[in-house]
């Protein structure tokens, strides 16, 4: 009787994990994929230096003016 008044409880389902298939030849071509990425991303950080340099130099321009 005291079930009923209450009303039913929520039952959470079971986790259920169904791995995928692992295949480690495309692991390694993402990796050699990220390495690449990673190597020509490195190279950008001259450019932002030059726009600060550049930057400064025109502020102390102004300021100097």
């Amino acid at each position: 009787m005291l079930n009923n008044f209450l009303g039913k409880r929520h039952h959470y389902r079971r986790f259920t994990y169904q791995p995928r298939y692992y295949d480690p030849s495309k692991d390694e071509r993402i990796r050699e994929r990220m390495r690449v990425n990673s190597s020509t991303r490195r190279g950008r950080g001259g450019n932002v230096l030059m726009y600060i340099l550049l930057l400064s130099g025109i502020l102390w321009i102004l300021v100097t003016l």
